[in-house]
Formats: structure tokens, C-alpha cells, sequence
């Protein structure tokens, strides 16, 4: 490991995938090479998929990927493949359903164990160096998928052509033609009813995430039936949103979610991708309650997308705002300590 002080990915194109250039680990992007390199050598491949934003995936980076024994582990058994989510999320897409479907849980990092053709067949998410917090310890982990591809290979496969049949037809709908039945939008209705926090706002339990597309589908209801229930749930998730912590009310913007049921503390990353849809739910909102309030979030939005997300000299925006600011932090940078409040605000 000393004769290379950094690995391949530090030609990437993408900074979070440089920032793993000094791991000891043999580290291949996404690619053909990778593929190639695996069934040559027969071993499997460890997928890891991770973004710039994830606080868990730099938790695994220090713990894991920068262990030196871990690392030799990896390297000794493994092709191992590291994925940026925001430069591949047609990957990242494939993975989660496959790995979500083995573990009953997906997000990042995502932690996959590949055939040599890409056929996943064991995976999570993170995993701690050692057992913990009742998880499994990575080190054990990869021993035993190691030496399951040695000794249980048909098990393996077998497993891997199955989870490999239901991705292919769950991806196979995209493409579908029929008629469209009316009544699955009632059955969503229905259900998205059923979830609605009447308390808090919102739908679901903690952790609490915003679901705009629900809240499109109400207003779009709401638009042909004028059922007032429908506009009631989306002006409350709407307000009690944007009146809490999930939303950065300084610099305008929303985190990814809430930890709690009440919209008071959020992971603290933001994505455009949740911004982009929460803007048009509040510009819809508005166009259809003419409630200012949800105007000015609207306008807020943006304003954060203009100062923050983008790069208004050479054009193009940003996929993210990260969370932390160093290694040991996890969202300190949005949150504020009772005296330095006091000593920004008026006492009113």
C-alpha cells in the first residue's frame, strides 16, 4: 500500500471522489475497467455509493476505508468500485432498489456486494469497523462474504439471478403502455390521507420527510374535485414546513429532513433536488390559496438557489449544500448556541 500514496481516483472528474484519493484502497470508478478486472481475477466486487453531502458516508470513509487492515482486506478480496450518487444516480438508482430489497433499508452510503457481471447479491448500508450499535462490524462482514463467493458460490448466484429478475421488473414499468385506471390516484389518495399528521403536518412518522409529490398530487385533486380536505393537509405540511427548523429560516432553503415529527431538527444537508420540487409546491400552493406566506417561502427558495446554489458568474448550478464542515462535525455550522443568538438579535 506504501508504493501508492494515492489511487486511481485521483484523476476523477468528480471532488468527492478525489477527496478518496489517499485511501489505501485499490479504488476503481464506475466503469468497464472494474468489471474486466473482476472476472479476470474472480473475486466479487465491493460497491460503495456515497455523495459529497452524506455525513455517515465520511464516517465510513475515516473508520473504514482509511483502515489500513480493513483496506487490505478489500484489496485482497475484493474489486472495489466507489460511486459519487450526484454524478451517477442511474446507478445509485438500480443499487438501492436491489439493496433495499435484501436489507430492508437503502440510503448512504450504500454498501453493495456484486458478481463479477453486477449482479448484487448481499449489501447495506453503513456498517461500523467493529460489531456496534447492533450492526454487524465491517471487518466480519467482508470476511464472510469473501469467503461465502469461495465455498457457497451457487448460493450466491442463485440469489443474485433472482434480486437480478425483480429489479429488471420493477424497471420494466417505466416503459409500460395500458389503459390508465383512475382509481389507483384514489388508492393514493386514500393512503396519503391516512398518513397526514394532523397534528404537525405532513405524512409519516419520524424520521419526517417533506414527499412533494404527494402534496402535488392533493393540490392537483383538490384542483378538479375542491374537496377543502385536500387544500387543508397541503397548507398545513406547507406551513408547519417552512415555520420549522427543516427549513433554514436565515438563508432561506430546506434540509433533506426531520429527525423528529414536528419539522424541529433537521439533518442538515440541502439537495436541489428536494428544493426544486418544495419550490413548486409552495408556487402552487400559492397560485391556488394566494396565501403570501407560502409566496414568500417560494421567493426564499430561490433567493437561497441565487446566493448559495449556484454559480452566477460562470453559470450552472450545485447539486448540494454539504451538512458538515469538517470530519468530526454534523451539522454545527447551521445551528447556533443561545449566546451568539443573543448577541445577533434584538431582545423583541
Amino acid at each position: 500500500m506504501a508504493d501508492h500514496p494515492t489511487n486511481r481516483l485521483k484523476d476523477s472528474a468528480s471532488p468527492y471522489l478525489r477527496s478518496a484519493a489517499h485511501q489505501p484502497i485499490d479504488w476503481h470508478e464506475w466503469g468497464d475497467a472494474a468489471f474486466t478486472r473482476a472476472k479476470a481475477e474472480d473475486k466479487p466486487i465491493l460497491l460503495d455509493i456515497g455523495a459529497v453531502w452524506c455525513h455517515w458516508c465520511h464516517v465510513i470513509d475515516r473508520e473504514s476505508y482509511e483502515n489500513a487492515e480493513i483496506a487490505k482486506i478489500i484489496n485482497e478480496h475484493f474489486v472495489p468500485v466507489k460511486v459519487d450518487r450526484d454524478e451517477r444516480p442511474d446507478v445509485d438508482s438500480r443499487y438501492q432498489s436491489a439493496i433495499s430489497a435484501i436489507s430492508g433499508q437503502g440510503g448512504w452510503p450504500l454498501t453493495g456486494f456484486l458478481l463479477p457481471d453486477g449482479k448484487p447479491f448481499f449489501g447495506g448500508t453503513y456498517f461500523p469497523p467493529e460489531d456496534q450499535m447492533g450492526r454487524p462490524g465491517f471487518r466480519r462482514v467482508l470476511l464472510a462474504v469473501a469467503d461465502s463467493y469461495r465455498n457457497r458460490r451457487p448460493e450466491l448466484e442463485r440469489a443474485a439471478t433472482s434480486l437480478s429478475e425483480a429489479v429488471a421488473q420493477a424497471e420494466a414499468f417505466t416503459g409500460a403502455r395500458a389503459d390508465f385506471d383512475l382509481g389507483i390516484v384514489n388508492t393514493q389518495i386514500q393512503s396519503i390521507t391516512q398518513l397526514f399528521d394532523s397534528k404537525n403536518g405532513g405524512f409519516g412518522r419520524a424520521p419526517k420527510f417533506p414527499h412533494p409529490s404527494a402534496i402535488d398530487l392533493l393540490l392537483e385533486r383538490y384542483r378538479q374535485s375542491k374537496e377543502t380536505y385536500l387544500l387543508a393537509m397541503v397548507e398545513s405540511a406547507l406551513e408547519k414546513m417552512a415555520r420549522g427548523g427543516v427549513y433554514d429560516q436565515l438563508a432561506g432553503g430546506f434540509h433533506r429532513y426531520s429527525v423528529d415529527e414536528r419539522w424541529l431538527v433537521p439533518h442538515f444537508e440541502k439537495m436541489s433536488y428536494d428544493n426544486s420540487e418544495l419550490l413548486r409546491n409552495y408556487l402552487h400552493a400559492w397560485q391556488t390559496t394566494q396565501n403570501s406566506f407560502l409566496r414568500e417561502t417560494a421567493e426564499s427558495i430561490i433567493g437561497w438557489v441565487n446566493e448559495v446554489l449556484s454559480d452566477q458568474k460562470r453559470g450552472g448550478f450545485y447539486a448540494s449544500q454539504d451538512a458538515d464542515y469538517s470530519l468530526d462535525d454534523d451539522g454545527d455550522y447551521f445551528t447556533w448556541a443561545l449566546d451568539e443568538v443573543r448577541a445577533v438579535l434584538t431582545p423583541e
